[in-house]
């Protein structure tokens, strides 16, 4: 009967030894998800910000950043192209879609998805 309660007792320490790790990886779980959340959100943040400085000071852009400006607007300018094609292909010429004025993308609601600026009428 020893031997019963014994194997018992070590059964039941794994079964909490189990749960325990269990637990811990699902707490380490949580604060990985919550991480990259907040990294989401940054990256959000920091992009309405460049955004809103590149519109901002458009003719007054430091050096140290007018090469990425620059590529910005390159490439603004080729989603615009990119998009353009796309609707040709699609043959939907009765688009209604508007460019911000702020971060320049295309959308054909009343107010842009991105950083949220009125796109006018």
């Amino acid at each position: 009967m020893a031997f019963f309660d014994e194997m018992s007792q070590k059964a039941l320490n794994l079964a909490n030894v189990a749960t325990e790790k269990a637990k811990e990886a699902a707490d380490s779980a949580k604060l990985t998800a919550s991480i990259i959340s907040e990294q989401r959100e940054l990256d959000k943040n920091c992009r309405a910000i460049g955004q809103w400085f590149v519109s901002e000071y458009e003719g007054e852009i430091p050096e140290a950043v007018a090469d990425l400006v620059e590529r910005a607007k390159q490439s603004q300018e080729k989603i615009a192209q990119l998009r353009q094609a796309r609707q040709k292909e699609e043959g939907d010429a009765a688009s209604e879609e508007k460019t911000c004025p702020l971060c320049g993308t295309v959308s054909d609601g009343k107010f842009c998805p991105q950083c949220g600026a009125p796109l006018g009428e």
